[in-house]
């Protein structure tokens, strides 16, 4: 075959996967349903509990072990409920000081917020986009001991911080810990006694959220967790996730009979259903083994962006193993290969923009400038799709619209 025909039959190729990639986009998260997963949704359906029955304890049980089992895990209907009442159960209280990265979702900042807390940023690290330790101890040390209650740190795209370090600043200060893993499940780093230490073991925090939105490592829909090794935490949050109401005798100031409960707080409607626990439950049977296909994806982007000019891709120190929820990478003209790939149907997202210059944020004194770093990586950050069901053809068609673009 000569040359010229093989290369208009690569064309003709090129050309006929684009005209399929417009009409079927390319996301750039997906969720991952087996005909197991609906198969688990079918028994539940079937069963006689929808909501408030065994499979609640019994996915909280299975997580908990997931995350290297932790003492306590507590279903809830998303994680910014979670967030909510971690932040609630840690006494978080109006007046409050909390330090929060600029760099997630508004759930972060917003279960602060919601307790009447005020929350300070701290700028991120330009390598990993985590809270940089080093200017959370300069904002720590610039005020008297006792000025901030607690830090919110979030496992951004997937990368497991060094919450090893952070304790010890935390203690130092006498702070407590939030980690925000929404990212993270299955990612861990590597301590100075040479442990794993996964995201959610809370080895060096108070509590762990986790999300289970349809983009994320395992979903149930909408829901969450909340993981700890605290009892008193626990307690706060299995009781004030339902109304702040209990049906335990031993809970109660008098029993009337089987039907009486108490309402002991003012708590809040944060309960997951049976439905989405049975979901749940089957989708952590595979989770491992997505965390490893995201990782086979990295390394086939890494390879093709080696040796692009313009093209920075994510960074993993030796002592991690990033859970990649995200591939981002930084890349000058950011807004025109995000229009250039939606042209091909690649529907490349942008993550996140400045929590602290959201109007509500910047309310509160925050303003350009303040935090350099999330400001520069926010102009240039694109991520790219990543989930364990995007195939060869489609990852290489990704790979090939940005080297073009690049190259032009």
């Amino acid at each position: 075959m000569s040359l010229c025909v093989r290369s208009l039959r690569r064309l003709f190729q090129v050309l006929k996967l684009s005209k399929k990639m417009v009409e079927t986009p390319i996301p750039y998260g997906h969720q991952y349903i087996s005909d197991e997963d609906i198969q688990a949704v079918v028994d539940v359906l079937k069963s006689d509990y929808l909501t408030c029955g065994p499979k609640i304890p019994e996915f909280e049980e299975v997580f908990r072990q997931y995350v290297d089992s932790p003492a306590y895990a507590v279903a809830v209907s998303n994680a910014t409920a979670g967030l909510h009442l971690a932040a609630h159960a840690l006494g978080v209280k109006p007046g409050d000081n909390v330090i929060c990265t600029p760099l997630t979702f508004a759930s972060s900042a917003n279960c602060i917020r919601f307790c009447g807390g005020n929350v300070k940023f701290c700028d991120v690290d330009p390598d990993t986009y985590l809270m940089d330790l080093d200017k959370l101890e300069e904002i720590l040390k610039s005020s008297p001991k006792g000025t901030y209650k607690g830090i919110v740190f979030v496992d951004f795209a997937g990368y497991p911080g060094d919450m090893e370090r952070l304790r010890q600043i935390a203690d130092e200060y006498g702070c407590w810990i939030i980690e925000d893993a929404c990212h993270a499940p299955g990612g861990y780093f590597v301590d100075s006694k040479g442990d794993k230490v996964y995201c959610g073991s809370c080895k060096y925090v108070d509590a762990t959220v986790f999300s289970f939105h349809p983009v994320k490592h395992i979903t149930t829909g909408e829901g969450g967790m909340v993981v700890t090794n605290r009892k008193d935490l626990y307690e706060s949050m299995a009781l004030n996730r339902t109304h702040g109401i209990t049906h335990e005798p031993d809970q109660m100031e008098k029993v009337d009979g089987r039907w009486y409960y108490e309402m002991k707080e003012l708590g809040f409607n944060y309960r997951l259903t049976d439905i989405q626990a049975a979901l749940g439950i089957s989708q952590l049977k595979r989770a491992r083994k997505n965390v490893e296909l995201r990782r086979e994806l990295v390394k086939k982007y890494n390879e093709a962006f080696a040796n692009v000019v313009g093209i920075k891709t994510p960074f993993e120190a030796e002592n991690v193993y990033h859970a990649y929820h995200l591939y981002i990478i930084q890349i000058e003209n950011r807004k025109a290969l995000y229009d250039y790939l939606r042209t091909k149907g690649i529907y490349a997202q942008v993550l996140y923009y400045p929590l602290h210059l959201m109007p509500y944020y910047k309310q509160f004194g925050n303003k350009v400038g303040d935090l350099p770093v999330v400001e520069d990586y926010y102009k240039h950050c694109l991520a790219l799709p990543m989930f364990p069901t995007l195939t060869a053809e489609q990852q290489q068609y990704v790979i090939d619209n940005v080297i073009e673009f690049v190259s032009k």
